[in-house]
């Protein structure tokens, strides 16, 4: 199977019909995987929160979502992630390929290399997404005239409560472009794994302060929602026309 899609907050199911979860049982506890077709091929579909979103953002066990998809053969995971906007061009409604990630968590299980084997690595993240999916990303959003912004950084924050203005202001000086509570650990969890990894962050509020108007976690499920369709697009253009070949992002699939 050469695709993985992790569903962030208001991406639930792949397709209508919502197929049913396939447990899978990994070292770090067991996920609920679906497997449907998207552009004529199988893909694996992690609801990143569970069903019906009842787990929060800081105790999703991200090593075992990500050691699923890799005992099921995944080479490539495409993830979406609901996210505050900063920027000014980040407003409600943009897409953003994330290149960069600021992080602010804590507490979470964060790594495979926990020296358990009495040995010690560590990751290059230089460039912590796949360099090689976020063409692909690019150039699909081109093919079918939607538009995306390639390149930003993401902040993740602890959760599950939203962020204060000042955090805002905090964040906007360090260069976020958007604020979010699950790319990380996700993103270096993937790598570690030796799994090429795109996300796409679809912005569905402005972030605390920016403007008057309160954050409200129903609010942000409720604008998702209905932008699902463009990044379904969005993946099912880059499945239908990737192309698998080596990626530096797999030197670490075989420790």
């Amino acid at each position: 199977m050469e695709f993985g899609i992790i569903g962030g907050t208001g991406f639930y199911s792949l397709d209508e019909e919502d197929a049913p979860l396939e447990t899978i049982p990994t070292k770090y506890g067991p996920v609920g995987v679906a497997r449907v077709t998207l552009a004529d091929r199988e893909i694996a579909f992690v609801p990143r929160h569970g069903p019906g979103h009842h787990v929060p953002p800081h105790r999703v066990n991200y090593r075992a979502n990500i050691a699923a998809l890799r005992e099921l053969g995944v080479k490539n995971i495409l993830a979406t992630a609901a996210v505050g906007g900063i920027a000014e061009h980040m407003g409600p409604g943009a897409l953003l390929v994330l290149t960069q990630f600021l992080d602010f968590t804590h507490g979470r299980a964060s790594t495979f290399f926990d020296g358990e084997d009495g040995e010690v690595r560590h990751v290059d993240l230089t460039d912590p997404y796949c360099p090689r999916l976020r063409a692909e990303l690019a150039a699909a959003a081109e093919e079918i005239g939607e538009k995306v912004t390639v390149g930003g950084t993401y902040a993740c924050m602890q959760g599950p409560r939203f962020e204060t203005p000042a955090e805002i202001e905090m964040l906007r000086t360090l260069g976020a472009d958007v604020v979010g509570m699950t790319n990380v650990p996700e993103a270096p969890l993937a790598r570690e794994a030796g799994i090429c990894y795109a996300a796409v962050s679809v912005v569905t509020n402005w972030a605390a302060g920016v403007t008057d108007t309160p954050v409200a976690h129903e609010d942000v499920t409720e604008f998702m929602s209905r932008q699902i369709a463009r990044v379904r697009r969005l993946f099912a253009h880059v499945i239908a026309n990737h192309q698998d070949g080596d990626c530096p992002c797999r030197a670490w699939a075989e420790t």
